[in-house]
Parts: C-alpha cells; structure tokens; sequence
C-alpha cells in the first residue's frame, strides 16, 4: 500500500480516499493496487461494517494516468484492465459490505465506472460523470458496459459512452446513475450520515442483500426467486434478525451487530 490511497477505521466504517489529488486522483499501477490491497484489508477486518470511498481534491478520479501510458515500459491495455481494474471492480461487488460512494468532483472514465460499480452512489452538486474512452477510441472499461445500461437503460448507455458527453450531477440523478445529489459543502457528512445509518443496520442481511442483487441481472425469475428463499432462510439465522423480532415486540431500538 501507499499514500496514493488512504484507509481509516472509524466506528465500524473503512474511509477509504484517492489521494493523488495533483493528478486528480487518477490511476496509476501502484494506486490501483493500493487500492487493491486496501479492499482485501477490509474484506478480512470484521469489525467494518460499512465502507466509505471519496476522493482528495477537486477530482474523485480522472480514469487511468495518461502518463504511465506514455512512459518507457508501459503496461499493456491488458495489464492494466486484467490487473489494475478488473480486480478492484470484482472485490468491491463482492465483499460483503455496503459500499457507499462519495463523488466530490468528477468522474471520468474508469474513475466513473469504479464509482458506479459501489452499492449506494451520492455526488457534490458540482461533481460530473463521463465515460471519456470514445475521446481516445477506446471502449468504455472497469465494468462500465455491464454496469451503466443496467442503472440507466441501453439507450442512454449507448449515447454517453459513444459521445461521451458530460453529465451533471443533478442530470445523473434524473437518469437513474446515482442516489442523491447534495450542496457540495454538505456532501462529507450526507454521505458519512449514510455509512454510519448502514454500519448500525443488519449488515449481514445487507451483505446477503448485495450477493442477491449481483445475481439479478443474469438468473431467470425463476432462479431468482429460489435463490431469495436460499437468503432469506439464512437472513432468518442471524442474530440482528432476532433482535429485530424482539426490539419490535418489545417496543424498542433494536441494537444491531452485523452477525
């Protein structure tokens, strides 16, 4: 790991931050695998409940590092899709922790399709998303293709990642790509009001809840519903699934521990 990308635990929440901000936290070999190795850290930590990511600066990520294209040695397309990004994509739909993203500024490119691959998204007024790969005739990547047209319809997918428009927050929001949009000045604590709101839930439902959606966009109603009966009976073993029959019962807060 390095400075590139920064970890704090805090209440059972992983503050997790892009920290290149003089390149606009975009990425390079050694912060996509920070970024890796901070995933796995939190993957294994059980007393996280929640994870929070953000970026430093006025950018939450400008996709990947133009210059560590144009460097002696480069890594190949390959290299960086199969080594950089690809993982992060997959550890974030897969760890079994709400996973909110805080887009302070804009989002282009893979940065954008990172952020859209976390569970709960919210952005500054001021933040914007492009999908920049057709400016250099590239295809969009990290997962974007799968990710977008699923969040707004094929159409829209289709026209923002071939012109590669910019979109707004607010117009992000219209169109079904992110929760909520807040004053820029209130983002830090909308957003960590959100993490601490899902680190005190039943986070062990909520991580069954994730592994359930991942499987929506391929099963058939069919598989779908068999696997909803397969997690719910699990859901109904858990511990918070009792406190919460009981604090209901008996007309209080339930008190939560994620098991």
């Amino acid at each position: 790991m390095s400075n590139s990308v920064l970890l704090e635990i805090k209440n059972n929440i992983a503050f997790i931050t892009l920290n290149r901000p003089d390149k606009f936290n975009s990425f390079n070999k050694e912060m996509a695998f920070s970024m890796q190795a901070i995933l796995d850290v939190c993957a294994k930590n059980k007393t996280i409940r929640c994870i929070l990511i953000t970026g430093n600066g006025k950018a939450f990520s400008a996709g990947q590092d133009i210059g560590e294209l144009t460097s002696e040695n480069p890594p190949t397309i390959s290299q960086i899709l199969c080594d950089h990004y690809n993982p992060i994509v997959t550890r974030i739909r897969n760890i079994p922790l709400p996973i909110v993203c805080a887009v302070n500024g804009v989002a282009a490119g893979a940065g954008a399709n990172i952020a859209l691959a976390c569970d709960i998204v919210v952005a500054a007024n001021s933040a914007s998303f492009i999908q920049a790969f057709s400016k250099i005739g590239l295809i969009p990547d990290s997962g974007g293709t799968y990710t977008l047209p699923r969040l707004i319809g094929f159409q829209k997918a289709a026209a923002l990642m071939m012109l590669g428009d910019k979109v707004s927050a607010v117009e992000a929001l219209q169109m079904g790509m992110i929760y909520k949009v807040f004053a820029d000045e209130n983002l830090e604590m909308e957003s960590l009001n959100i993490a601490t709101t899902l680190a005190n839930m039943p986070t062990k439902g909520l991580a069954y809840t994730k592994f359930v959606l991942n499987h929506s966009a391929h099963n058939s109603l069919e598989e779908q519903l068999k696997l909803e009966d397969e997690f719910q009976q699990l859901s109904a073993k858990t511990y918070d699934y009792n406190e919460g029959i009981n604090a209901f019962l008996e007309k209080r807060k339930p008190v939560f521990k994620g098991e």
